[in-house]
């Protein structure tokens, strides 16, 4: 999810070296929120799927009843527009006192709830943790699906498009989309993507999208019939001349990205997607992939994000909230989330800005299954395209 830029100065990476961690950090108005932080419970809602991430979650739990008397309940969730809509009535109705204090979210979700009003803040950068990140290097900390986040979300991690491949089997994996349909054409049967609206089979498409414009303004700005029609005609094209090559000749198409890691371990596909870069070297550490697995991004570069941390306009524990929101940005918490042993969710975090102990805690260099050379990530288009998208692919492809 980074992109690259010239090292910084050298002034700001002392600085940096010098301070102490930055959830440690405090000024006369942040204590005040400490302060009244202290025995509150915040009721944080995110999505419960995996054992990996609640288990880090329960973890970032503890530390923070410990350090701050902050208890942190995780209301897992399937679906974030659910949480939503129970946002949205408890507004309406003039509860002051909502039943959630935090979400996890980024894209259409964070659209709709900062259009309607839904969100507090601004609080993010305010947070002594966010002089950290890395803002320069990974601008879609500030800019979520194309719409400015106003300091209304923290980020807490980083995704990116990536693509595995068993290197035995397949040692020169495509780089690029035209190499990816030339691979399909020659191996037929071998490559496919998850049916959208699964948001790896959309994140597919916005890729693809985003490879067949070389001019992408209009990608960035709210969804028009003009501009879908114009931008989404190579999309189809690309499509269509690919489909049939595709796994059951582009008929079918698998239900998420992890059906497809499993057919690339088992040998019937010869590429599988994932939109964590560390995705393969967690497989690989639990013994669910070879070791001779590899992961990479086209060298263009593929979709990239952030996801955030988020506290409802109508929060009961906003003050709790915004400690637990800060333990998740500082450092040791970041390290531990980025720990391939334990979730291996990329940081947000500017590593030159960190001392030389806080650096010590990130891996020093890429383990088995990691992206061993980043290429730039490419921010999302707006999130007003994703229903458009997903829409259009149904009806052509979808019957």
């Amino acid at each position: 999810m980074t992109l690259r830029i010239a090292r910084r100065q050298l002034i700001a990476g002392t600085a940096a070296a010098l301070a102490p961690p930055a959830f440690a950090q405090s000024t006369p108005a942040w204590s005040a929120i400490e302060a009244k932080a202290k025995g509150q419970t915040v009721y944080f809602n995110a999505w419960g799927g995996s054992e990996t991430i609640n288990a880090y979650i329960q973890w970032a739990a503890g530390e923070a009843q410990k350090r701050f008397g902050v208890t942190v309940q995780h209301v897992k969730i399937a679906d974030a527009p659910d949480m939503i809509k129970r946002v949205r009535n408890e507004k309406a109705a003039g509860k002051t006192n909502g039943s959630v204090d935090m979400v996890w979210i980024n894209g259409e979700n964070f659209l709709t709830m900062k259009r309607e009003g839904l969100l507090f803040g601004p609080f993010a950068e305010s947070l002594p943790s966010y002089a950290k990140v890395d803002v320069q290097g990974k601008p879609t900390t500030r800019l979520d699906f194309a719409e400015p986040t106003d300091g209304l979300e923290a980020p807490w991690g980083m995704a990116q498009l990536t693509f595995m491949v068993d290197s035995k089997r397949t040692p020169k994996p495509p780089q690029n989309l035209a190499e990816l349909q030339a691979f399909a054409k020659s191996n037929p049967g071998r490559v496919t993507y998850p049916r959208p609206p699964n948001f790896h089979g959309t994140t597919f498409l916005k890729q693809v999208l985003m490879d067949v414009n070389a001019n992408r303004d209009a990608l960035y700005k709210p969804v028009t019939p003009d501009a879908f029609t114009k931008a989404t005609a190579p999309l189809w094209a690309a499509l269509d001349q690919m489909h049939p090559h595709l796994w059951r000749g582009g008929k079918q198409f698998p239900n998420n990205a992890e059906a497809i890691r499993q057919m690339l371990a088992d040998g019937e596909v010869a590429i599988a997607i994932t939109f964590n870069p560390n995705d393969a070297a967690n497989e690989i550490a639990a013994k669910r992939l070879p070791a001779s697995i590899t992961s990479y991004q086209f060298s263009s570069g593929t979709i990239g994000n952030t996801h955030f941390v988020a506290i409802p306009v109508n929060a009961t524990a906003k003050e709790g909230a915004q400690v637990f929101a800060n333990f998740l940005l500082s450092a040791e918490a970041q390290a531990r989330k980025a720990d391939i042993s334990v979730w291996g969710d990329p940081t947000v975090l500017a590593l030159d800005k960190l001392s030389a102990s806080e650096r010590a805690a990130f891996a020093a260099k890429p383990l088995p299954g990691q992206v061993e050379k980043p290429a730039p990530a490419i921010p999302e288009p707006h999130g007003s395209w994703v229903d458009a998208l997903e829409k259009e692919w149904t009806k052509r492809y979808g019957a």
